[in-house]
């Protein structure tokens, strides 16, 4: 092939090759957004792992999963308070904030003597408070309880009330920071900091019990089935004195 057919080749095939490459490139861009647009996932037949912080785009967390060691302590919209992590092997959640607001967690162990203690609570918090309803199963070796409970919570932010009792633990004065732990602790306008309301349950001594509680957390209604069987329902004052029971009362 002479350079004159050779020129005229590439000059009639030089728009094809411009056009090729303008469409390599093209698709090259569309390929690396349609990837770097896609989350990356990886898939696991089996993994070991202590802990699991599942956050938000912005880092908040809204789940941690991990064992004893790992497991973390309270966080107050992001933010350490109250007591250290490496007690609550489970799962923690969090709300929109970044505070905790319920859990998952499950213990048991038997010491040297073959004794046992294990323990199972899945818990909701109020908004910026403690926890207000719990199913919970708590065995002291045989001795166990096993419920439902439902609470009222004061109006009280718990970070600041922790970071006050923390500053009213570090007095050096021991009476004085008994008052003033009281103060603190105790009812603001006849409103208690917690009371329980419901519980719904076994309780120790074996009967299954429906127990209603004031605003004060004095039970005044009680509906038991002892373990022998007998059923009962009990009103009581506020001195926690049975006022009508039946069938006793009807009897009477």
């Amino acid at each position: 092939m002479n350079d004159e057919i050779r020129a005229e080749i590439q000059r009639q095939t030089r728009p094809l090759r411009i056009y090729a490459i303008l469409m390599t490139a093209v698709a090259g861009v569309f390929s690396l957004a349609a990837f770097q647009g896609r989350p990356a996932r990886t898939a696991f037949q089996e993994i070991d792992v202590e802990r699991i912080n599942i956050v938000e785009p912005d880092g908040k967390l809204r789940m941690v999963l991990s064992n004893r060691p790992r497991s973390i302590g309270p966080i107050y919209k992001g933010k350490p308070f109250g007591y250290e992590g490496g007690g609550r092997p489970g799962i923690i959640f969090f709300n929109d904030e970044g505070t905790e607001n319920g859990g998952l967690t499950i213990t048991g162990s038997r010491d040297s003597l073959g004794r046992y203690r294990a323990s199972s609570s899945w818990s909701f918090d109020q908004f910026d408070q403690d926890q207000i309803l719990t199913l919970q199963y708590a065995d002291n070796n045989g001795v166990r309880r096993t419920g439902l409970t439902v609470a009222d919570r004061a109006d009280r932010n718990i970070y600041d009330l922790v970071t006050q009792r923390d500053s009213i633990n570090a007095m050096p004065d021991t009476a004085a920071r008994r008052v003033a732990l009281e103060r603190l602790m105790g009812p603001v306008n006849g409103v208690p900091l917690a009371a329980t309301r419901l519980y719904v349950g076994r309780d120790v001594a074996k009967n299954a019990v429906v127990n209603l509680f004031d605003p004060l957390g004095r039970i005044r209604v009680r509906l038991r089935v002892d373990s022998a069987g007998r059923g009962s329902l009990d009103f009581l004052d506020d001195s926690g004195r049975v006022t009508f029971s039946v069938p006793d009362s009807v009897r009477r």
